[in-house]
Formats: structure tokens, C-alpha cells, sequence
């Protein structure tokens, strides 16, 4: 399975392949309009997967009894030179195209893309067609012809959607639909406190008519020229206007506010892990984790299941359909074939709920210890090898860092053999010590018994042979 993943990753990293243009301009959709339509199919050569991202304009769709969608319909348009490189051979080609293709080759046609489940279409001229659930359909639309129509065993479009409105197959962004008044507001506001800054340094001015004579000139330098015969005494000839300039920290306090409204509307503060320091608590920092957890869970959750998780499935069954993962069927284990493959991935809130594991780890070691010293046997009521894969895995640590569980189960089987054995080896030493002991203090009881009663003690036989 890391294999497949890696190979997928280079797929997705191919520029080739067009992923990150389009998975880019589906960004930009879904947060827009809550929902995007990507296409993924092998390009006409079939040298690689092919991943695309069309207009919402031109796209259509409905559910099916359970609310998943099930048929698609795509308007597009292609010049007659592609529909004749790309469907010679697999339909009727009206002849207006082909005739198009010799004089106008980028002469516009308009088609239509459909898929529709197969128990829903008559494909009588196929054989098999049970095998495959939906069917692809090819429309001239210009010339009300049928291009193509094959069995396929997948949609080929990944359309996720964030919030839906019930019995509508088409969803909405609440990002948007909370920001657009603001927007709204905002652009009003921004526009009044400019027109008020100029307003500021460059004042409307008040003019003595018949008095100012060739217009008045209030940029640097300029002269302005007054009748001769106007005499100052009666008042100024030219002055500006009075502005009361109150309102400008007013609207530049409510402009900070709309613009963190925006920010929370579109979950920019959430896309951040909390503050965490050294001066915390390990209570204080779990729950604010845990508020952090439960605050972008309406941005992740559906990002990943709909989105990231729709896009991974249509590119692995892509891939595993045209030989992208080599001999995978052949080599895939026994207790693999025929299940089905769920994506994890990684994202703050996968990290936010990974590092709940750790300060987990740390609050409950702490109880662990403070138990062990009423009770040392409470120390087999906690798993310690689960709890801690889980916390070094919540530290944000490699995967590879681990060693697998298979091998480390036998690491510490031969350990715990390994130490049984010292232990019975150091048992033995310690017997045979204390027997030495009984021995030695045997010896000198005797020795002390002889010497009471007038014995000596037995010579050694060098000293016997040297007497003798």
C-alpha cells in the first residue's frame, strides 16, 4: 500500500498530468460555490491519467435513491479538428464536422458529455454490459448525432460538495454566503473613507463669484488671480470648506472589524494549530486542542472525505484499471484482494487529534505512576506498547521512525527470552554462592572442633610428602 501511495504521489506531481492546475481551479470553486467538478480519464495517447477541472456553468447532475450522484451531464464545446482526431472509429461523425475539419479546422462544435447508469441505457449492441455500471455517451449536439457510447466501470468525475440544501443534489458555500454582505459593506466602506481622505487634503473650496478671475488654482505652486477692484475687508475671496473629520477613527475601527469577520467567515483563524507555551497545563493544552478540533471540523471533515477522498479513489481504480502500479493484483497479499481501500490524510485537524494522543499519553502516565506506588500490579491494566505508537505518532514523527509492529513483537519476545535466561543463569550463580557458603562455614566449624579437642587439621599432601 505505501507503494501504491507513492506511485500515486508521482502521478499527481506529474505536470503532465494536470493535476495541481486543476485541483487549484477546484479550489477556487468549491470555497467559492461550494462544489467543483473534476474529471479524471486517461489522455488519448494513454501515456498517463488525465485530470481536469470544468466550469459549474456547463455541469449537471442528480442523485440517486441513496443522495449520490449517479448522473452527469457536461456541455462542451470542441473544434472540428479534435472530434475528428479523437472519435474517428468510435461513432457516427456528422459530415458538416468533416468538412469543417478540411476548411475550418478551429470551427467550433457544441457536444455533450453524458454518463448515466448502464440499467438506465440500451446498449443492446454490447456484450457484457452487466459487468459495467454506468454508461459514457458522446453528443453532437450541433447535429444531433451520437459520437460514442461504451460501458465504463466508473463515473470519471469527482464532484464534491460542502453543505447541500435537503432534496437538491446542488450545494452552497456558507463561506460565501456569510461574506458577501460584508464584502458588500466593506467596498462601500473603503470607498467613503477614501473620497473622506481626499476630501481631508484636498477640501472643496468656497469662491466669491465675478472676484476670482481665470479660475482658482489650488495645487502646489499654482496663482490664482482676483479682481483688482475686490477689497479683502468684505471677506475671503477664496476658502476652503469646513470638514468634520470625527468619523474617520470610527470608520476605520468598523473596517478592522468586517475584515475580521471575513476572516472568520472564510476560516482563515482556523487553518492554525493554538498557542501552545511551557507555561500551560497539560488539562489547559488538551482542551484547547479540543476546541481547536471542534472548530475546524466543518472545514476538514468535508474537504476530506468528499474531496481528497473522491479524488484519491477515482485515481487509484484509474490507475489499478490501466496498469499504473505494475503487477499490484499479482503481488497484492491474499488478505487484501477484495477489500476496500479508505485514505487517511494528513491535515491539521488529523494533527490537532495526533497530538491529543500525546498529551493523552503524558496526562495518563503521570496517573499511571502515582498508582503504581499503592499498587504495582495496576501497571497490566495500561497497554503501554498501543499508547505509546499512538503518542510518537502523534508528535508529527515518520512513519518509518516505528518499527513495524510485526517486528518489534518479535524484538521483544527474543528480549524477554534473552532476560528470562540471565535471570535463571544469575538464580544459578546465586545457588551454587550460598551452597559455597554453607561449604566454607562447614569447613571452619570443623577446624574449630578439631582444635578444641587437641586434633590438628589434615596436612595438604605437599606438605605430607615433604615430612615424609
Amino acid at each position: 500500500l505505501d507503494a501504491a501511495g507513492d506511485a500515486m504521489l508521482r502521478v499527481m506531481r506529474d505536470p503532465a498530468t494536470g493535476f495541481v492546475r486543476a485541483t487549484k481551479e477546484g479550489d477556487n470553486d468549491f470555497v467559492t460555490f461550494g462544489q467543483t467538478a473534476l474529471q479524471m480519464e486517461m489522455s488519448p495517447d494513454r501515456s498517463t491519467a488525465l485530470t481536469r477541472c470544468w466550469h459549474l456553468r456547463d455541469m449537471a447532475w442528480a442523485d440517486d435513491f441513496a443522495g449520490n450522484i449517479d448522473r452527469i451531464h457536461r456541455k462542451d464545446k470542441k473544434p472540428a479538428r479534435q472530434i475528428i482526431k479523437y472519435f474517428t472509429g468510435k461513432g457516427e461523425i456528422h459530415q458538416t464536422i468533416k468538412t469543417a475539419a478540411d476548411k475550418e479546422p478551429f470551427k467550433e462544435f457544441e457536444l455533450q458529455h453524458i454518463i448515466v447508469p448502464s440499467a438506465e441505457y440500451d446498449l443492446s449492441k454490447v456484450k457484457n454490459k452487466d459487468r459495467f455500471p454506468y454508461v459514457s455517451v458522446w453528443i453532437d449536439a450541433t447535429n444531433e448525432t451520437i459520437l460514442e457510447e461504451i460501458p465504463i466501470q466508473r463515473k470519471g468525475y469527482v464532484i464534491p460538495r460542502w453543505e447541500t440544501i435537503s432534496c437538491s443534489p446542488y450545494a452552497f458555500s456558507p463561506a460565501t454566503m456569510i461574506a458577501l454582505p460584508d464584502a458588500r459593506l466593506i467596498q462601500q466602506m473603503v470607498l467613503t473613507l477614501l473620497e473622506a481622505g481626499q476630501k481631508s487634503v484636498d477640501p472643496p473650496m468656497l469662491a466669491v463669484g465675478e472676484v476670482i478671475q481665470g479660475g482658482f488654482n489650488t495645487y502646489a505652486g499654482g496663482i490664482t488671480q482676483v479682481s483688482a477692484e475686490y477689497d479683502e475687508r468684505t471677506g475671503e475671496a477664496l476658502r476652503p470648506l469646513s470638514i468634520d473629520r470625527a468619523g474617520f477613527q470610527w470608520g476605520d475601527e468598523r473596517e478592522q472589524k468586517i475584515q475580521e469577520m471575513l476572516q472568520r467567515a472564510f476560516y482563515l483563524n482556523q487553518l492554525q494549530l493554538p498557542e501552545i507555551n511551557s507555561d500551560m497545563t497539560a488539562y489547559e493544552t488538551q482542551k484547547r486542542v479540543e476546541e481547536y478540533i471542534r472548530n475546524a471540523l466543518p472545514l476538514f471533515e468535508p474537504m476530506e472525505t468528499d474531496y481528497n477522498g473522491g479524488l484519491c479513489s477515482e485515481l487509484f481504480s484509474l490507475m489499478l484499471e490501466n496498469g499504473g502500479f505494475g503487477n499490484l493484483i499479482d503481488d497484492m497479499p491474499q488478505i487484501l484482494q477484495g477489500q476496500e481501500i479508505r485514505f487517511n490524510f494528513e491535515s491539521p485537524l488529523l494533527q490537532a487529534q495526533s497530538r491529543a494522543n500525546s498529551q493523552a499519553f503524558g496526562a495518563a502516565a503521570q496517573i499511571l505512576t502515582q498508582a503504581m506506588q499503592l499498587d504495582p500490579t495496576v501497571v497490566h491494566d495500561f497497554d503501554i506498547d498501543k499508547a505509546t505508537r499512538d503518542a510518537i505518532e502523534g508528535t508529527g514523527a515518520p512513519a518509518d521512525w516505528l518499527v513495524p509492529q510485526e517486528v518489534a513483537d518479535q524484538a521483544k519476545a527474543v528480549a524477554q527470552q534473552a532476560a528470562q535466561q540471565q535471570a535463571a543463569e544469575q538464580n544459578a550463580i546465586g545457588q551454587a554462592g550460598q551452597v559455597a557458603d554453607v561449604a566454607q562455614k562447614a569447613g571452619d566449624a570443623g577446624q574449630s572442633l578439631g582444635a578444641a579437642v587437641g586434633m590438628q587439621p589434615p596436612q595438604p599432601p605437599q606438605q605430607r610428602n615433604k615430612a615424609a
